[in-house]
């Protein structure tokens, strides 16, 4: 097993884990090492019903369970699939469906099976797009989706090495024959990123120094906003000065206006960079507008946000506070 594997699950090894396994050769190199540091694992694995295999990989993932002595829950994506936007509403659903059982079983941690190689493709995939600093500093080992608290225990394992202990041990594991379609971004990234290093000397190690180097910003930055915005949430919204905003940096500024629409209209994703980006041009004078089902509006030199549809009255959440 890899050292940093170990090193990051030991400090769970006695919390109670819900495991994402597929069938591929990450999430089977990942059941395998749990089962060896003896953690306390159940393995949630979801057939989206889109491959002919699907059921064979479904079987399969049971039988490993049983023989390793750990409970297993298969899920299915029943009803209409989109045509557009397949691969995330096939994520999307399957994250629910984890979260909700992990909810409704008291577990309190999901682990999944990213590794470096994913990392890597996120953080190009992101730049390729231009992403801030949220993007480029790609997945966390430790997040949070939908109350559930996420753990990614391979991110700084490579893809050659579990793929290695997989054959060096005759683990079975099954290949997603989209992981081969040009079609998808990330598998064109995926065959073509050996050119970095190739023909620029950019090695996957400097890549992922980079990442960390980003990640550590990211934390600064998260806990700073967290504690900026527990001095102006309400359980009604938020009011606040307007030099709140605009004394700040504009990577600042702009993660606070988009944490706090996401905070106070409930939203499961944060806002556009760009619809921030014109929002905060718009609050540099008076306003009322509406964004990610919230209604923002400035008078003077304050600012408040509140739930689509409630009053806009300065005066009256001004009394309250007092």
């Amino acid at each position: 097993m890899n050292q940093k594997f170990i090193d990051f699950i030991l400090r769970y090894k006695s919390k109670k884990m819900a495991l994402g396994v597929s069938g591929g050769v990450d999430s089977m190199c990942l059941l395998y090492w749990l089962h060896n540091v003896g953690a306390d694992v159940v393995c949630l694995h979801v057939n989206h019903k889109l491959r002919p295999q699907a059921d064979i990989e479904t079987e399969y993932v049971k039988n490993i369970c049983e023989q390793l002595n750990i409970p297993c829950h298969i899920f299915y994506w029943d009803g209409e699939k989109p045509e557009n936007g397949l691969e995330a509403a096939a994520r999307e659903a399957r994250y629910k469906m984890m979260t909700d059982f992990c909810h409704e079983n008291n577990i309190e941690y999901l682990v999944t099976a990213h590794q470096s190689d994913d990392q890597i493709e996120t953080f190009l995939m992101n730049l390729s797009r231009g992403s801030g600093l949220y993007g480029l500093s790609a997945m966390l080992q430790e997040s949070e989706r939908d109350g559930i608290k996420i753990l990614r225990p391979l991110l700084e394992v490579p893809r050659s090495e579990i793929k290695k202990y997989c054959e060096d041990n005759n683990i079975k594991y099954f290949v997603d024959s989209m992981n081969s379609d040009e079609h998808y971004t990330r598998v064109k990234i995926r065959n073509n990123r050996h050119v970095l290093n190739d023909e620029l000397g950019i090695s996957d190690s400097r890549i992922l120094l980079a990442i960390q180097n980003l990640g550590r910003t990211r934390e600064w930055m998260d806990k700073y906003i967290s504690a900026r915005i527990d001095l102006v949430i309400r359980s009604w919204g938020a009011m606040f000065v307007s030099s709140f905003l605009f004394d700040e940096a504009e990577e600042i500024r702009l993660k606070l206006l988009g944490t706090l629409i996401q905070r106070v209209g409930r939203n499961k994703y944060p806002v556009r960079l760009k619809s921030l980006q014109s929002t905060l041009i718009k609050l540099e004078k008076d306003c009322k507008l509406t964004l990610g089902h919230c209604t923002i509006r400035r008078l003077n030199d304050r600012i408040l946000i509140v739930p689509e549809g409630k009053r806009t009255s300065f005066r009256k959440r001004h009394e309250k506070r007092k």
